[in-house]
């Protein structure tokens, strides 16, 4: 990771290659010479054949889950790891040429593994991100350019130390999770209710299209611009580097964790009511919960000390019973390895991008708009108690999250959703996949009465296939009308915007997945 100051706020990559581009128009030429035309404008120790000795390890690399890891998985027949603007064009000009679909990858924590796998049979190469990962601070502008290759723990850690902990970014929890997939999904951590998404605080891109052209926001134009902060880029191009804002945080922030068991039901009333609390507490403090087994664990982050923590908790939640001995004061980022990784882990340990094979997982997604009684609250925590059974994350919206316009990014769980419920299931190699799987579909049809509804909206960064998937028409164009059964979940009202905007920057429906944006011409 490269880590530098500077009063420019333009990338790097865009005053290199700006000039570059080229209007690409497919052939019958055969997937087979895709190498061969890539080797003209990428070094060959950049691209990796299935043959290759090291594809394997470069594939398994920014694979966070194995389950889209097994003999009978699609693989890519390349890898491509650029590690400038003009490799990622040539990828994306050879790729047109011959036939070959390209795939995105930064950080490969797409919960479908959608970055690096298909579906079906189909010729495609994944463009993986990693070598692309500077994180450039403008301490001036409160501003920073940062590589879509980079983790969120590397962004992090470079804000922190060019500010002298003065800065951060609001963003998600995991520090393992790649800057460019986040973004454009949404992002949201602790900070979301003070700051709003990640999203939110992005100013401009620079963006490889379908075209091979290198654009930054004036170049995509308002709509493919608005589209890429929340509605997935991997539809509407190759998003190298993003420009985010900066904000500001407290030497002196305080977390806690405070576990609730079962007794007497202790858990179910303090859930209840936390519903009600969370997401109508000040801005600065922010309190989840996670729920597994019959118990419950509050995690809490309050941009403020101990000592003016107290007594908030005192008044608006008295339910919980917090009080000055769960008070751990830290600065800002020492509240990422603290959430993550625990008690005891250090700063440093939040750049490790090391990736497991040993831990599946199964997850979806919910948002609740209307507290769910104390009455259903029991048989929710009777299926937690099931044997396979996983965890419940319950996320407070609220406050500056809320404040945002639902027209005004293509995220749009705004005003009055109380939460977000992710569901989860985790489970070892060798373990019964299936029983896990089919928890979190049982409970997620368990829950239907208590969520939103028409639609039943989700999370796109928690990325479900079970939601529907993209049908390609006769056109070898993916349909808007079948897309509506997973799109108008994730983005609701803004998903045919988002048909519309990628319409105008890949009408071919060249970056294709198998819950990508299908494009809509107006009119039509």
């Amino acid at each position: 990771m490269a880590i530098a100051r500077t009063r420019s706020s333009a990338p790097v990559l865009l005053l290199t290659f700006l000039c570059f581009y080229a209007i690409i128009i497919p052939s019958n030429a055969s997937p087979d010479d895709f190498p061969q035309c890539l080797s003209g404008s990428i070094p060959s120790q950049l691209v990796f054949a299935q043959s290759s000795p090291s594809f394997t390890s470069v594939l398994v690399s920014s694979i966070r889950n194995p389950r889209f890891f097994t003999p009978a998985t699609v693989r890519p027949l390349w890898i491509v790891t650029p590690t400038n603007a003009s490799h990622v064009q040539a990828a994306v000009a050879c790729g047109r040429r011959h036939g070959v679909r390209l795939r995105v990858r930064s950080g490969g924590h797409d919960y479908e593994g959608l970055s690096y796998r298909s579906q079906r049979p189909e010729a495609f190469a994944v463009v993986d991100l990693s070598s692309l990962r500077a994180v450039r601070i403008d301490e001036r502008s409160s501003t920073a350019w940062v590589d879509s290759g980079a983790t969120l723990g590397e962004l992090y850690y470079a804000v922190a130390q060019a500010s002298g902990g003065r800065l951060a970014f609001p963003a998600g929890l995991c520090p393992t999770i790649g800057v460019g997939g986040h973004l454009s999904g949404g992002g949201f951590g602790t900070l979301l209710r003070k700051y709003g998404l990640a999203s939110d605080n992005v100013l401009d891109a620079v963006l490889v299209d379908a075209r091979g052209r290198l654009l930054d926001r004036a170049g995509m134009g308002s709509d493919v611009f608005w589209a890429i902060r929340g509605g997935g880029g991997e539809s509407f191009g190759v998003v190298l580097s993003w420009q985010v804002r900066l904000v500001p945080v407290p030497p002196t922030v305080t977390a806690f964790r405070i576990p609730v068991a079962a007794g007497d039901g202790a858990a179910l009333d303090v859930v209840a009511r936390w519903q009600e609390v969370a997401p109508a507490l000040p801005e600065d403090l922010f309190i989840r919960a996670l729920l597994q087994n019959r118990s419950a664990t509050f995690e809490s982050l309050y941009l403020g000390t101990c000592d003016a923590l107290v007594p908030v908790m005192g008044r608006r939640f008295p339910e919980l019973g917090m009080n000055r001995t769960h008070c751990r004061e830290m600065s800002w980022i020492e509240t990422v390895p603290y959430f993550f990784l625990g008690s005891g882990a250090t700063v440093e340990d939040i750049l490790n991008r090391t990736t497991s094979l040993s831990t599946y997982a199964k997850m979806t997604s919910d948002y609740v708009r209307q507290a769910i009684p104390r009455r259903a609250w029991d048989g929710i925590f009777g299926k937690l108690a099931q044997p396979s059974a996983g965890l419940m994350i319950l996320d407070p919206y609220g406050a500056q999250v809320g404040a945002v316009p639902e027209p005004a990014t293509p995220f749009p769980h705004r005003a009055g959703v109380l939460y977000n419920i992710q569901y989860v299931s985790v489970w070892s190699a060798g373990g019964d996949g299936a029983a896990h799987i089919e928890w979190v579909r049982d409970l997620y049809a368990f829950m239907e009465p208590h969520v939103s509804s028409n639609p039943r909206e989700a999370y796109f960064n928690y990325r479900d296939l079970d939601l529907g998937e993209n049908v390609v028409g006769v056109d070898n164009i993916s349909s808007y009308e079948a897309g509506k059964v997973w799109g108008e979940k994730y983005f609701v009202d803004n998903y045919e915007r988002l048909a519309v905007a990628k319409a105008e920057i890949d009408p071919d429906d060249y970056f294709r997945n198998e819950q990508s944006i299908p494009p809509l011409v107006p009119g039509n």
